[in-house]
């Protein structure tokens, strides 16, 4: 029999390109692995799995590069990239789209924007749709259309069958539907390697957007006005708030409105009115302006970086809101911020246990991050996570896949809630011999006898 050899364009260390193709968005877990394969078709990619099979190589899978700990890299073995396989079907009459697994969130955004329709997905172009459905999917639509798994209808998955055999799948509610359960909110690279997704869309033409900022001294008035308003207005409004290290002196609050400027002005009294705002700004956009109004340029650019999250799921009491502005104050440099996004609408009208994605009841998605430039500095930033994370956890919850960190210690829990022994099942029945690992993904369970 002859044996499987890799196809699709193959990137070594000899070539010119492999520094750029080895290259994650997070610059500081650097890995050197030995081939990448940027598959054209499945066939590429059922190609590629036998042969590590075979091999017995250590692999990883990869789309879009935003691990945020580089687990989609391995060192010394091979990369199975999709990134190349971005074709999108949109089928207007079914009001329905098949995307290959590795387009971008940009590319998904244009084109069905020339079909006045959308999904609701991430803001930063250069996020791979893959791996953001998978983990659940949050964005400025959340609160009105759901998650982006929640608009899932359909995946297509090559999965590891016999000793060194590989098979293509179609998962679906009426069809492997516990494999489908597990890739809305399961988390990327646990079961096998998505080649493509088919989602509902829904039309959309303009939009109302709003930033407003307020300097430091606003720090508790603001966020407390957003707290309280944000996951409880009106569910056509999506937003968020960033809160930036002292010496930027900047508190930012933003959102996406599926309606008229008139109303957006408003449901937004509540925030126009506190403290003393530097700028306020409502208009009305097309959808395709409000996408790269959101698109923020630094998070598509690698570069080195540490991030973490958890989930919110009560308004934040005075001396959690104090104790954000206490390490803000003492942040390692500008660039340390905290992140957060209004969750609840049609998020949390699913229960937890009808999806992988556990956190239905959180209000709010908490994001903790930095980036430096010397690498000397990598400590102090790291350091500046973990410890805003740790003085948090009395009133948070989890953490979202998607912003994995590899210091969790109960990941499992921290991730996936009580859903986590249920993911454990269909790993075993999908994976039962692990092939499919990386720091922190699902084990299965051992089969007895």
């Amino acid at each position: 029999m002859e044996e499987t050899q890799l196809t699709g364009r193959i990137v070594t260390p000899n070539d010119p390109e492999y520094e750029q193709a080895r290259i994650n968005n997070n610059l500081s877990v650097a890995r050197f692995p030995k081939i990448i394969v940027f598959c054209q078709n499945t066939q590429d990619v059922v190609n590629a799995l036998t042969w590590v099979r075979k091999k017995r190589m250590p692999f990883r899978v990869r789309s879009g590069r935003h691990s945020y700990e580089n687990f989609s890299l391995v060192n010394g073995g091979l990369i199975i990239d999709v990134s190349e396989m971005n074709s999108i079907k949109v089928d207007r009459n079914a009001m329905t789209a098949k995307i290959e697994a590795g387009a971008a969130l940009g590319k998904v955004y244009r084109q069905l924007w020339k079909h006045g329709a959308t999904i609701p997905a991430g803001t930063e172009g250069s996020v791979g749709l893959v791996g953001l459905t998978l983990g659940g999917g949050i964005g400025m639509l959340t609160r009105i259309f759901g998650l982006t798994c929640d608009n899932l209808l359909e995946v297509e998955m090559v999965v590891a069958s016999g000793p060194t055999e590989t098979k293509q799948v179609t998962a679906s509610k009426s069809s492997n539907s516990d494999l489908f359960w597990a890739c809305c909110g399961g988390g990327g690279g646990n079961f096998g390697i998505v080649t493509s997704l088919t989602f509902k869309l829904h039309p959309i033409q303009n939009v109302s957007i709003f930033s407003i900022t307020w300097g430091w001294d606003d720090f508790e008035e603001a966020y407390t006005a957003w707290q309280t308003w944000a996951p409880s207005t009106d569910t056509r409004l999506t937003s968020e708030i960033e809160l930036f290290a002292k010496d930027v002196d900047r508190i930012t609050a933003q959102g996406e409105f599926v309606g008229s400027v008139a109303t957006l002005k408003k449901l937004l009294k509540p925030l126009t009115s506190t403290g003393s705002p530097k700028s306020i700004s409502i208009k009305e956009v097309t959808y395709i302006e409000a996408v790269r109004f959101f698109d923020e340029p630094s998070g598509n650019e690698p570069a080195n970086r540490k991030r973490s999250g958890s989930f919110i799921t009560a308004p934040l009491p005075l001396e959690a809101i104090l104790t954000m502005k206490q390490w803000l104050a003492h942040a390692p440099n500008e660039h340390a911020s905290l992140w957060h996004q209004s969750l609840g609408g049609a998020a949390a009208q699913i229960r937890p246990e009808e999806t992988a994605y556990f956190y239905r009841d959180a209000i709010i998605a908490q994001e903790y991050l930095t980036k430096w430039n010397n690498p000397g500095e990598e400590r102090q930033n790291v350091r500046w996570i973990r410890n805003v994370r740790q003085a948090l956890s009395p009133y948070t919850t989890g953490d979202y896949v998607n912003w994995p960190d590899r210091f969790i210690r109960n990941w499992p829990k921290a991730y996936y809630g009580e859903n986590f022994p249920r993911l454990r099942e269909v790993k075993t029945a999908y994976d039962p011999t692990n092939l499919f690992r990386f720091p922190q993904s699902i084990p299965p369970y051992r089969r007895r006898g």
